[in-house]
């Protein structure tokens, strides 16, 4: 019979109780006198001795005492005339068997009731909670039956190609008959792959709504113990579950924490997480189907997972999970400013415009930021100033109010975001500038933004000559108005670098080079395998070296070109910045025009730009993919679906803290 854990307590707390009992006996008897044979003969003599009882090894009594009687106790000697002593004096005597049970109790059974009640705790808490080592082999998965979580497919938006994927899934578990009268099989595993925060959770989360079948949640982390054999016995424990309810819905958030490709990073021995991947590879597709269960996953890192895992038969589906499009983020807003209450003038189609390559995620972070903005400045509601500073919080961080700088500081400053800002109007393939500021946030100490009006997914060799010659511009500028050159350019040098290398290394741009990728192999790196090492000779690679060096070099020369050619403007701009911090792109375009009002043409039309480094280089085809490369920095103008990251530390010295810079909306710090 087994008796749950209630009634267990209840049984711990009577013994518990009796042995408490049992020490108050023995301590609340009160106070005995202990005393010498000789001395117990003595009052024996003097008539001080009441009662006695004769054990085996004891004497016990009573004995006469100014505060009335007392006992006594006295270890027995062997004294044959003590029985005739005590009845000569009229001592009443009396002989006791001694009752050792509870001394055998105190001194045996008692310290091993406490060593295995100690043992249970530490395996109580070695086990990780409730259930102890009973449980410890169970799943820790969350059921949702019935109510579900509360999401539903409405609640989900800008990722509509992965909720279609998802809303077969659905359907399928509602009427198989459907699809099985074609013979069609539904995928036995779904994969979510997409960016931190693009909503993989949720859409998981928005299934278990949906469905009308249990739906079991749990972390790819919580399979992993400190005890060998724990991670595979609660694979096996989720799945019999799954089995009993079928059909049903297995979800696996962050599955890279459990698989992750066997023998990286695996130094010999038995490795645990080897073994419980091992099990979940059986239980997808091993001896026994498992009829009615889908199993889904998500991860952002889908390249260091095990090749076993997405064969077809265990996840035969892969869902990308994008990060949004400019109609996928408005939709996104406008489902977070349902919670919140908006001015008449904000336009969520303006906010979904202003931030490119941002994720959901970080649109409800915006969200939220506005309304506690808008809370702090006493407001009824948020308006589109609040939200406009929520996004400058979101991509630059927050402004620091207690950081002085010296006049040549904000003077040096102002002149390197002026030339990211001049150089990019100027050229004609760049986004119209946005907005300068020259306000320190964060680890930078100033800004140029310019998302683009548009959706980009790719980009030309030209409009990639620009971005690099853009990114340069604020070195340039340093160095036509000081002679000299100002740390805080380590993030420009570092996009500038990596960009030139990709056009020369995988999109065959470079005459020298040829149509002849040489882009490396990151994978076996990232699975700790051997590997990853360039498959090009020494001499194709100081060949490489030398086209990048001499693209980055004429982009440069690109740069200054047009700041000394537009140095009026240039110092017209600095002035702006040095007075108000803040310059709108509207105003920027005014200046470099010359013009007194924001409506006249704008210097893209300027044809007085140098000539194109790679003019000699045939153009491959067009437009290119512009994925993200190694030490890059992704800019939002690019369009690419990647967040901006505008507080990336750059440089090498420790001991010096120098302001920082932000070109284009990639920053760095100056170091």
């Amino acid at each position: 019979m087994k008796i749950d854990k209630r009634t267990q307590l209840s049984i711990a707390y009577a013994v518990l109780t009796v042995l408490l009992l049992l020490l108050m006996q023995s301590y609340f008897e009160g106070p005995v006198t202990n005393l010498t044979y000789s001395q117990f003969r003595q009052w024996v003599t003097d008539g001080k001795i009441s009662e006695c009882f004769i054990g085996t090894n004891v004497i016990t009594g009573k004995l006469y005492d100014e505060g009335g009687d007392r006992p006594f106790v006295v270890t027995s000697v062997d004294d044959p005339g003590l029985v005739d002593l005590l009845l000569e004096n009229g001592v009443e005597l009396s002989g006791k068997d001694e009752n050792t049970w509870f001394s055998l109790l105190m001194s045996w059974i008692l310290p091993a009731l406490i060593f295995v009640g100690i043992w249970m705790f530490m395996i109580r808490r070695m086990g990780g909670g409730s259930g102890g080592l009973m449980s410890i082999g169970k799943s820790k998965a969350k059921v949702y039956m019935e109510k579900g979580t509360g999401i539903t497919f409405d609640d989900v938006a800008g990722i509509d190609e992965a909720k279609e994927e998802l809303e077969e899934v659905v359907e399928f578990l509602a009427t198989p008959e459907r699809f099985q009268a074609l013979g069609g099989r539904i995928p036995r595993g779904v994969l979510l792959v997409g960016a931190p925060g693009t909503g993989k959770t949720l859409l998981a989360k928005a299934v278990a709504g949906e469905a009308n079948v249990p739906f079991f949640s749990i972390s790819g982390s919580d399979f992993v113990e400190m005890f060998v054999g724990v991670g595979a016995a609660r694979v096996r424990d989720l799945f019999e579950q799954a089995k009993k309810h079928a059909p049903a819905i297995i979800f696996i958030d962050e599955l890279d924490a459990l698989g992750k490709a066997r023998g990286a990073g695996s130094f010999g021995g038995h490795d645990e997480r080897e073994q419980t991947l091992n099990q979940l590879l059986t239980e997808l597709d091993g001896f026994e189907t498992n009829v009615g269960i889908i199993l889904m996953a998500a991860t952002n890192r889908p390249e260091i997972l095990d090749p076993a895992l997405l064969r077809p038969g265990r996840f035969d589906r892969t869902v990308t999970v994008d990060k949004p499009d400019v109609k996928g983020r408005e939709a996104i807003l406008k489902i977070h400013a349902k919670g919140v209450k908006l001015s008449g003038e904000v336009d969520l189609n303006k906010l979904a415009m202003r931030t490119p390559g941002l994720a959901g995620a970080d649109l409800a972070n915006i969200v939220n930021e506005g309304a506690l903005l808008a809370a702090r400045r006493e407001k009824e509601s948020i308006g589109m100033s609040e939200l406009d500073e929520a996004i400058e919080r979101s991509l630059a961080g927050l402004k620091k109010k207690n950081r002085i700088l010296t006049d040549k500081e904000r003077k040096v400053t102002a002149y390197h975001e002026a030339g990211h800002a001049v150089v990019g109007e100027v050229l004609p393939h760049t986004s119209p500038v946005a907005k300068i500021s020259i306000v320190s946030r964060g680890a930078l100490l100033g800004y140029v933004l310019s998302p683009p009006s548009e959706d980009r997914y790719s980009k030309s060799k030209d409009e990639l000559l620009d971005d690099i010659a853009m990114g340069l511009g604020g070195r340039a500028a340093e160095e036509v108005v000081f002679s000299e050159a100002w740390t805080g350019v380590t993030s420009d040098l570092l996009r500038a670098t990596a960009l030139a290398e990709a056009m020369v290394k995988e999109y065959g741009m470079s005459a020298a080079i040829g149509l002849v990728a040489h882009k490396e192999d990151r994978r076996t790196e990232l699975l700790g395998m051997p590997g990853g090492d360039r498959d090009y000779s020494e001499e194709t690679a100081r060949k490489i070296d030398a086209e990048v060096s001499r693209i980055v070099s004429e982009c440069h020369r690109r740069a200054r070109d047009i700041l000394e050619e537009r140095r009026p403007a240039l110092d017209k701009i600095v002035e702006i910045l040095l007075d108000r911090e803040v310059m709108e792109g509207d105003e920027l375009r005014m200046v470099l025009n010359g013009s007194a009002t924001a409506g006249d043409a704008s210097p893209k039309a300027d044809d007085s730009v140098a000539t194109d480094p790679l003019a000699t280089d045939p153009d491959p085809a067009g437009a290119i993919q512009v994925p993200p490369h190694k030490g890059s920095v992704q800019d939002p103008r690019s369009g690419a679906q990647e967040k901006s990251s505008l507080a990336e530390a750059g440089g090498e010295k420790k001991d010096e803290i120098l302001p920082p810079s932000e070109s284009a909306g990639a920053g760095e710090e100056r170091s």
